[in-house]
């Protein structure tokens, strides 16, 4: 196989590929094998067929185009590892020419974009200043707050509900005095924001046994969005007990004997998260001076890819000044930039941005 190259602007490739007869046949015989196992002929058994007759029975173009659909894939990658190219979406065959007859060479064309080749500026001269990677006693003290709460009890209070409280609710919804929805008996954490947009704010301050009423967007079924009154009852209020903060707790919770020793490692792991945090914010901001020094060429075709499967998810379509900022944003470009950069940390070894 022999293939030539023409860049056709820095992010898309033209290959011309030429694959002579002989290193098309094994795919030829592939597929009259395959042909011979799907059909069924007089006189030959299943898979005995002669090729002969199997190009009399489905024509030669049929055998041509499994052969030619089979190996295709194979001879462009020959011709991408031939050239180098590193390509970036689906290839566009064109000017496909098969074998009529035995001898004759296959060819075609292909088109493709590429990931650009781009010139990174001198590492030395940037200058990154980032947070100091460290951990003071309101984060362990939040960590272990968490730790606390999923060995929480709740139990049942008679006041008014607050945020945090554990609260069984009735709720129903109408859009134009039509009920569209009802729940009985559910258990909501309020605050956590995760039901009706306006329900926190509708179930703080009331009792057991009172009703409140509210507007709200549905957030799901076949309405969804749709403006809807909402009537919530609270059937019981509950607060979460935390455990004592004690050696008793860090048994129960850990594998450590005392406080101090778990005290110890959620420290020694906030601190792991911290510094991670601290390599992220260092990336990042090695990534907007890079980018502010390098033009990242980068093909419309990604481009417009991207830009459709974030709108086509957000169903926002045909949302244009939406469209407009994830364009904006799409051209930065920042994961064709990641994948050129390596750095060397402290102890000389090379750390991979990506």
């Amino acid at each position: 196989m022999k293939s030539a190259l023409e860049t056709l602007n820095p992010t898309r490739v033209k290959m011309t590929v030429e694959v002579p007869f002989e290193e098309l046949k094994p795919s030829l015989d592939a597929a009259l094998k395959a042909i011979g196992q799907q059909i069924q002929v007089p006189g030959f058994r299943k898979g005995k067929v002669p090729a002969r007759i199997i190009e009399q029975r489905v024509g030669r173009a049929a055998v041509l185009e499994e052969a030619v659909n089979n190996a295709l894939p194979q001879f462009y990658g020959q011709a991408l590892e031939e050239h180098a190219v590193r390509p970036l979406g689906q290839p566009e065959i064109s000017d496909l020419k098969v074998p009529v007859a035995d001898g004759e060479d296959l060819s075609f064309t292909v088109e493709v974009d590429k990931r650009p080749e781009i010139e990174l500026p001198d590492f030395g001269s940037i200058e990154l200043t980032v947070d100091e990677a460290k951990v003071d006693d309101a984060d362990v003290r939040d960590r272990l707050d968490t730790l606390r709460a999923r060995f929480g009890t709740l139990k049942g209070v008679e006041r008014e509900v607050r945020e945090g409280d554990f609260v069984s609710i009735d709720l129903s919804a109408e859009v134009d005095g039509e009920q569209v929805d009802a729940v009985t008996g559910v258990s909501y954490e309020v605050g956590s924001g995760n039901m009706l947009e306006g329900l926190d704010e509708a179930l703080l301050g009331v009792r057991a046994g009172e009703t409140r009423t509210f507007a709200a967007p549905l957030a799901g079924g076949d309405r969804a969005g749709e403006e809807a009154d909402c009537t919530v009852t609270v059937t019981a209020v509950k607060e979460r007990e935390l455990p004592e903060l004690d050696d008793d707790f860090a048994q129960l919770a850990s594998e450590f004997d005392t406080l101090e020793e778990l005290r110890g490692d959620v420290e020694r792991a906030a601190l792991v998260e911290a510094k991670f945090a601290q390599g992220v914010a260092a990336r990042d901001k090695l990534l907007e001076a890079l980018l502010e020094q390098v033009e990242v060429p980068v093909p419309e075709s990604v481009i417009e890819a991207e830009i459709h499967s974030h709108l086509a998810d957000e169903n926002r379509l045909e949302d244009d000044e939406h469209r407009a900022e994830v364009d904006e944003s799409t051209r930065k470009a920042l994961a064709l930039v990641l994948e050129q950069i390596t750095v060397t940390d402290t102890a000389g070894s090379v750390v991979d941005l990506r």
